[in-house]
């Protein structure tokens, strides 16, 4: 099973979207699940729901850290190759996806109003470009790493 279908598959099952991504690369990042969903489920639904940075791309802004990251405050090589990946890897998701803001890729979607996240259900997936999301974020990262 690929990144990409492990991805897809983690959101069908109920993970947001951030966690989706994160959770497929459990065996390159080296963590286990529970700490993985937990440090990306603040991320789902372009962060809490607002609708900002798509949480597939919040993901793999945090694989891309935890697998090519820096760590030391002075390396500003490190860095600025970091933040290099990480821009190219938005601009990957933002040509095949035309953005990569939660909203913009909603654009068109019924959504349901409010802060609360909405049921899961045949009806929710069958709308919602977020499986394919996931799914394009995981292959990326692929390509990437």
């Amino acid at each position: 099973m690929t990144h990409g279908d492990l991805a897809e598959q983690n959101f069908r099952r109920g993970y947001n979207c951030a966690q989706s991504v994160l959770l497929a690369f459990g065996d390159v990042t080296g963590l286990d699940d529970r700490t993985l969903a937990m440090l990306s489920s603040s991320f789902g639904g372009g962060l809490g729901r607002l609708r900002e940075v798509c949480g597939t791309v919040s993901g793999a802004a945090m694989v891309l850290g935890l697998v090519r990251g820096y760590a030391e405050p002075d390396d500003h090589e490190g860095k600025q190759a970091h933040y290099h990946r990480v821009q190219e890897f938005a601009e990957r998701f933002r040509q095949k996806n035309g953005s990569i803001i939660c909203r913009d890729l909603l654009s068109g979607v019924q959504t349901v109003e409010g802060n609360d996240p909405e049921q899961r259900n045949a009806a929710y997936y069958k709308k919602r470009p977020c499986p394919a999301l996931c799914r394009c974020a995981a292959e990326i990262l692929d390509e990437m790493l």
